[in-house]
Protein backbone atom coordinates (compact mmCIF):
# COMPACT_ATOMS: atom_id res chain seq x y z
CA UNK A 1 0.00 0.00 0.00
CA UNK A 2 2.95 2.29 1.20
CA UNK A 3 4.32 2.22 -2.78
CA UNK A 4 1.16 2.93 -4.09
CA UNK A 5 0.77 5.96 -2.25
CA UNK A 6 4.08 6.83 -3.02
CA UNK A 7 3.80 6.69 -6.45
CA UNK A 8 0.37 8.35 -6.56
CA UNK A 9 1.68 11.07 -4.34
CA UNK A 10 4.43 11.45 -7.02
CA UNK A 11 2.70 11.83 -9.96
CA UNK A 12 0.60 14.28 -8.30
CA UNK A 13 3.16 16.44 -7.63
CA UNK A 14 4.59 15.63 -10.90
CA UNK A 15 1.16 16.73 -13.05
CA UNK A 16 1.27 19.79 -11.29
CA UNK A 17 4.43 20.59 -11.66
CA UNK A 18 4.58 20.04 -15.64
CA UNK A 19 1.48 21.88 -15.96
CA UNK A 20 3.27 24.56 -13.99
CA UNK A 21 6.31 24.66 -15.96
CA UNK A 22 4.82 24.81 -19.45
CA UNK A 23 2.68 27.65 -18.15
CA UNK A 24 6.39 29.83 -17.88
CA UNK A 25 8.19 28.18 -20.44
CA UNK A 26 5.93 29.15 -23.17
CA UNK A 27 7.23 32.49 -22.10
CA UNK A 28 10.86 32.15 -22.89
CA UNK A 29 12.33 33.68 -25.68
CA UNK A 30 12.41 31.60 -28.86
CA UNK A 31 16.40 31.79 -29.40
CA UNK A 32 16.96 29.78 -25.93
CA UNK A 33 15.30 26.37 -27.59
CA UNK A 34 17.72 23.29 -26.67
CA UNK A 35 20.03 25.85 -24.96
CA UNK A 36 20.89 25.85 -21.65
CA UNK A 37 20.12 29.81 -21.31
CA UNK A 38 16.87 28.23 -21.39
CA UNK A 39 16.74 27.07 -17.76
CA UNK A 40 18.94 29.96 -16.71
CA UNK A 41 15.86 32.28 -18.02
CA UNK A 42 13.55 30.14 -16.48
CA UNK A 43 14.94 30.28 -12.83
CA UNK A 44 14.31 34.17 -12.87
CA UNK A 45 10.10 32.98 -13.67
CA UNK A 46 8.06 32.13 -9.94
CA UNK A 47 5.73 30.34 -11.53
CA UNK A 48 8.00 28.06 -13.18
CA UNK A 49 10.42 28.17 -9.79
CA UNK A 50 6.72 26.53 -8.19
CA UNK A 51 6.65 23.53 -10.49
CA UNK A 52 9.70 22.80 -10.57
CA UNK A 53 9.32 22.77 -6.66
CA UNK A 54 6.61 20.19 -7.40
CA UNK A 55 8.45 18.46 -9.81
CA UNK A 56 11.15 17.65 -7.51
CA UNK A 57 8.94 16.58 -4.62
CA UNK A 58 7.52 14.28 -7.18
CA UNK A 59 10.77 12.86 -7.94
CA UNK A 60 11.50 12.24 -4.35
CA UNK A 61 8.65 10.43 -3.97
CA UNK A 62 8.94 8.11 -6.91
CA UNK A 63 12.39 7.88 -5.37
CA UNK A 64 10.89 6.48 -2.09
CA UNK A 65 8.41 4.41 -4.15
CA UNK A 66 11.37 2.71 -6.61
CA UNK A 67 12.79 1.98 -3.12
CA UNK A 68 9.99 -0.09 -2.23
CA UNK A 69 8.45 -1.49 -4.90
CA UNK A 70 9.67 -2.59 -8.45
CA UNK A 71 9.87 -0.34 -11.52
CA UNK A 72 7.37 -2.29 -13.43
CA UNK A 73 4.85 -1.42 -10.74
CA UNK A 74 5.80 1.88 -10.01
CA UNK A 75 5.78 3.14 -13.78
CA UNK A 76 2.71 2.91 -14.42
CA UNK A 77 1.51 4.42 -11.36
CA UNK A 78 3.69 7.37 -12.24
CA UNK A 79 1.67 7.58 -15.85
CA UNK A 80 -1.41 8.73 -13.84
CA UNK A 81 0.65 12.06 -13.57
CA UNK A 82 -1.73 13.68 -16.32
CA UNK A 83 -4.52 12.98 -14.59
CA UNK A 84 -3.57 15.71 -12.46
CA UNK A 85 -2.66 17.73 -14.86
CA UNK A 86 -5.67 17.82 -16.20
CA UNK A 87 -7.04 18.40 -13.22
CA UNK A 88 -5.10 21.59 -13.19
CA UNK A 89 -5.50 22.39 -16.50
CA UNK A 90 -9.14 22.56 -16.22
CA UNK A 91 -9.08 25.10 -13.30
CA UNK A 92 -6.90 26.97 -15.37
CA UNK A 93 -8.99 26.74 -18.82
CA UNK A 94 -12.47 26.32 -16.92
CA UNK A 95 -13.51 23.85 -19.32
CA UNK A 96 -15.40 20.92 -18.71
CA UNK A 97 -13.73 17.19 -19.32
CA UNK A 98 -16.77 15.99 -21.54
CA UNK A 99 -16.87 12.84 -22.66
CA UNK A 100 -13.69 12.42 -24.38
CA UNK A 101 -11.80 13.55 -21.39
CA UNK A 102 -13.65 10.79 -18.50
CA UNK A 103 -12.94 8.22 -22.10
CA UNK A 104 -9.46 8.80 -21.75
CA UNK A 105 -9.27 9.05 -17.65
CA UNK A 106 -11.82 5.64 -17.67
CA UNK A 107 -8.54 4.01 -20.30
CA UNK A 108 -5.57 5.41 -18.06
CA UNK A 109 -7.11 3.72 -15.01
CA UNK A 110 -7.86 0.73 -16.62
CA UNK A 111 -4.99 0.20 -18.48
CA UNK A 112 -2.64 0.37 -15.17
CA UNK A 113 -4.98 -1.28 -13.28
CA UNK A 114 -5.11 -4.31 -15.76
CA UNK A 115 -1.15 -4.15 -16.21
CA UNK A 116 -0.74 -4.42 -12.80
CA UNK A 117 -2.90 -7.48 -12.09
CA UNK A 118 -1.92 -9.23 -15.28
CA UNK A 119 1.48 -8.81 -14.65
CA UNK A 120 2.12 -9.10 -10.89
CA UNK A 121 5.62 -7.15 -10.85
CA UNK A 122 8.22 -9.36 -8.29
CA UNK A 123 11.80 -8.26 -8.39
CA UNK A 124 14.15 -11.30 -7.59
CA UNK A 125 15.48 -12.08 -10.49
CA UNK A 126 18.97 -12.14 -11.56
CA UNK A 127 20.43 -8.66 -12.38
CA UNK A 128 21.97 -7.91 -15.27
CA UNK A 129 26.03 -8.10 -15.93
CA UNK A 130 27.86 -5.37 -16.81
CA UNK A 131 27.87 -5.48 -20.97
CA UNK A 132 23.84 -6.09 -20.96
CA UNK A 133 24.10 -2.46 -18.30
CA UNK A 134 26.04 -0.85 -20.93
CA UNK A 135 24.73 -2.18 -23.85
CA UNK A 136 20.91 -1.22 -22.34
CA UNK A 137 22.07 2.97 -21.38
CA UNK A 138 23.77 2.76 -24.92
CA UNK A 139 20.18 1.87 -26.76
CA UNK A 140 18.68 4.54 -24.65
CA UNK A 141 21.15 7.41 -25.17
CA UNK A 142 21.75 6.71 -29.01
CA UNK A 143 17.65 6.82 -29.24
CA UNK A 144 17.50 9.98 -27.84
CA UNK A 145 20.16 11.28 -29.60
CA UNK A 146 18.73 10.28 -32.65
CA UNK A 147 14.81 11.60 -31.46
CA UNK A 148 16.89 14.73 -30.59
CA UNK A 149 18.80 14.93 -33.85
CA UNK A 150 15.52 14.83 -36.36
CA UNK A 151 13.56 16.96 -33.64
CA UNK A 152 15.94 19.79 -35.27
CA UNK A 153 14.85 19.50 -38.48
CA UNK A 154 10.76 19.35 -37.73
CA UNK A 155 8.66 22.08 -37.64
CA UNK A 156 8.04 23.34 -33.82
CA UNK A 157 4.72 21.19 -33.29
CA UNK A 158 6.07 17.95 -34.38
CA UNK A 159 9.55 18.63 -32.43
CA UNK A 160 7.78 19.27 -29.41
CA UNK A 161 6.73 15.77 -29.86
CA UNK A 162 9.91 14.09 -30.03
CA UNK A 163 11.97 16.21 -27.86
CA UNK A 164 9.41 14.95 -24.92
CA UNK A 165 9.74 11.48 -26.70
CA UNK A 166 13.39 11.65 -25.96
CA UNK A 167 12.85 12.77 -22.61
CA UNK A 168 10.74 9.97 -21.67
CA UNK A 169 13.80 7.35 -22.61
CA UNK A 170 15.86 9.52 -20.19
CA UNK A 171 13.62 9.67 -17.46
CA UNK A 172 12.68 5.44 -17.62
CA UNK A 173 16.26 4.91 -17.67
CA UNK A 174 16.59 7.22 -15.00
CA UNK A 175 14.10 5.64 -12.72
CA UNK A 176 15.64 2.42 -13.36
CA UNK A 177 19.14 3.67 -12.50
CA UNK A 178 17.59 5.05 -9.10
CA UNK A 179 16.31 1.76 -8.76
CA UNK A 180 19.72 0.56 -8.60
CA UNK A 181 21.05 3.30 -6.05
CA UNK A 182 18.89 2.66 -4.23
CA UNK A 183 19.65 -1.09 -3.45
CA UNK A 184 22.96 -0.14 -3.54
CA UNK A 185 22.61 2.34 -0.80
CA UNK A 186 20.93 -0.38 1.18
CA UNK A 187 23.64 -2.92 0.77
CA UNK A 188 26.87 -1.30 0.77
CA UNK A 189 26.89 1.75 1.85
CA UNK A 190 26.80 5.73 0.92
CA UNK A 191 30.55 5.39 0.22
CA UNK A 192 30.26 2.80 -2.01
CA UNK A 193 27.98 4.27 -3.77
CA UNK A 194 29.17 7.13 -4.56
CA UNK A 195 32.19 5.67 -5.90
CA UNK A 196 29.84 3.75 -8.78
CA UNK A 197 28.56 5.48 -11.78
CA UNK A 198 25.09 5.15 -11.25
CA UNK A 199 24.17 8.00 -9.26
CA UNK A 200 25.98 10.34 -11.48
CA UNK A 201 24.13 9.09 -14.46
CA UNK A 202 20.82 9.72 -12.88
CA UNK A 203 22.01 12.97 -12.36
CA UNK A 204 23.19 13.45 -15.69
CA UNK A 205 19.65 12.23 -17.39
CA UNK A 206 17.52 14.42 -15.16
CA UNK A 207 19.62 17.72 -16.17
CA UNK A 208 19.32 16.78 -19.83
CA UNK A 209 16.22 15.27 -19.47
CA UNK A 210 14.93 18.31 -17.75
CA UNK A 211 16.63 20.98 -20.81
CA UNK A 212 14.54 18.66 -23.48
CA UNK A 213 11.16 19.05 -21.77
CA UNK A 214 11.19 22.64 -20.92
CA UNK A 215 12.04 23.02 -25.06
CA UNK A 216 9.28 20.94 -25.62
CA UNK A 217 7.05 23.05 -23.48
CA UNK A 218 8.67 26.13 -24.66
CA UNK A 219 8.01 25.02 -28.44
CA UNK A 220 4.20 24.17 -28.27
CA UNK A 221 1.54 23.88 -26.28
CA UNK A 222 1.34 20.87 -23.59
CA UNK A 223 -1.00 18.67 -25.82
CA UNK A 224 2.01 18.03 -28.06
CA UNK A 225 4.21 17.08 -25.43
CA UNK A 226 3.12 15.34 -22.55
CA UNK A 227 1.05 12.49 -23.67
CA UNK A 228 4.39 11.64 -25.60
CA UNK A 229 6.59 12.04 -22.19
CA UNK A 230 3.61 10.32 -20.07
CA UNK A 231 3.93 7.34 -22.26
CA UNK A 232 7.59 6.65 -23.58
CA UNK A 233 8.63 7.42 -19.39
CA UNK A 234 6.90 4.20 -18.30
CA UNK A 235 7.68 2.01 -21.08
CA UNK A 236 10.98 2.74 -21.35
CA UNK A 237 11.50 2.26 -17.29
CA UNK A 238 9.49 -1.37 -17.35
CA UNK A 239 11.61 -2.40 -20.38
CA UNK A 240 14.84 -0.86 -18.71
CA UNK A 241 13.66 -2.82 -15.33
CA UNK A 242 13.06 -5.99 -16.80
CA UNK A 243 16.95 -5.96 -18.66
CA UNK A 244 18.91 -4.40 -16.17
CA UNK A 245 17.30 -5.34 -12.19
CA UNK A 246 15.81 -8.66 -13.08
CA UNK A 247 11.92 -7.57 -12.37
CA UNK A 248 9.70 -10.44 -13.52
CA UNK A 249 6.35 -10.17 -15.02
CA UNK A 250 4.03 -13.08 -15.57
CA UNK A 251 4.75 -14.88 -19.18
CA UNK A 252 2.27 -17.00 -19.55
CA UNK A 253 -0.20 -16.58 -22.87
CA UNK A 254 -3.36 -15.23 -20.89
CA UNK A 255 -1.08 -12.79 -19.09
CA UNK A 256 1.24 -11.40 -21.65
CA UNK A 257 -2.05 -10.91 -23.83
CA UNK A 258 -3.77 -8.88 -20.40
CA UNK A 259 -0.38 -6.59 -20.18
CA UNK A 260 -0.54 -5.53 -23.40
CA UNK A 261 -4.16 -4.87 -23.15
CA UNK A 262 -3.05 -2.21 -20.65
CA UNK A 263 0.04 -0.86 -22.15
CA UNK A 264 -1.95 -0.04 -25.26
CA UNK A 265 -4.90 1.33 -23.27
CA UNK A 266 -2.41 2.87 -21.33
CA UNK A 267 -1.05 4.88 -24.37
CA UNK A 268 -4.58 5.26 -25.72
CA UNK A 269 -5.77 7.35 -22.48
CA UNK A 270 -2.67 9.42 -21.91
CA UNK A 271 -3.20 10.95 -25.85
CA UNK A 272 -6.39 10.99 -25.37
CA UNK A 273 -6.14 13.31 -22.22
CA UNK A 274 -3.44 15.08 -23.82
CA UNK A 275 -5.24 16.11 -26.93
CA UNK A 276 -8.13 17.24 -24.44
CA UNK A 277 -9.85 20.96 -25.03
CA UNK A 278 -8.99 21.43 -21.46
CA UNK A 279 -5.10 21.45 -21.88
CA UNK A 280 -3.79 24.54 -22.10
CA UNK A 281 -3.07 25.51 -25.81
CA UNK A 282 -5.34 22.92 -26.94
CA UNK A 283 -7.89 24.97 -28.89
CA UNK A 284 -8.09 25.41 -32.19
CA UNK A 285 -5.10 26.77 -33.73
CA UNK A 286 -2.89 26.32 -30.99
CA UNK A 287 0.74 26.48 -31.48
CA UNK A 288 -0.11 28.05 -34.85
CA UNK A 289 2.01 30.94 -36.38
CA UNK A 290 4.78 30.48 -34.57
CA UNK A 291 8.18 30.44 -35.89
CA UNK A 292 10.79 28.50 -35.11
CA UNK A 293 14.17 30.00 -33.93
CA UNK A 294 17.26 29.83 -36.06
CA UNK A 295 19.68 27.19 -35.79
Amino acid sequence: MAVFLLALGAACCLGLGFVLQQQAAQRAPRSDLLRWRLLLDLLRMPQWLLGTAFMVAGLALSALALDRGEVSLVEPLLATNLLFAMGLARILTRQSLGRSGWAGVLLLALGVTTFIVAGRPQGGGTQAGALRYWLVVGIVVGLTLLLVSTARRMPLLEEATLLALAAGLLYGLQDALTRTVAQRLDTDGLGVVLRSWEPYAVLAAGVVGLLLVQSAFEAAPLRMSLPALTAAQPLTGIVCAVALLGDRLRVTPGALAWQAVGLLCIVAGVVMLGRHPAMPGAGPGAGAGREKPPP
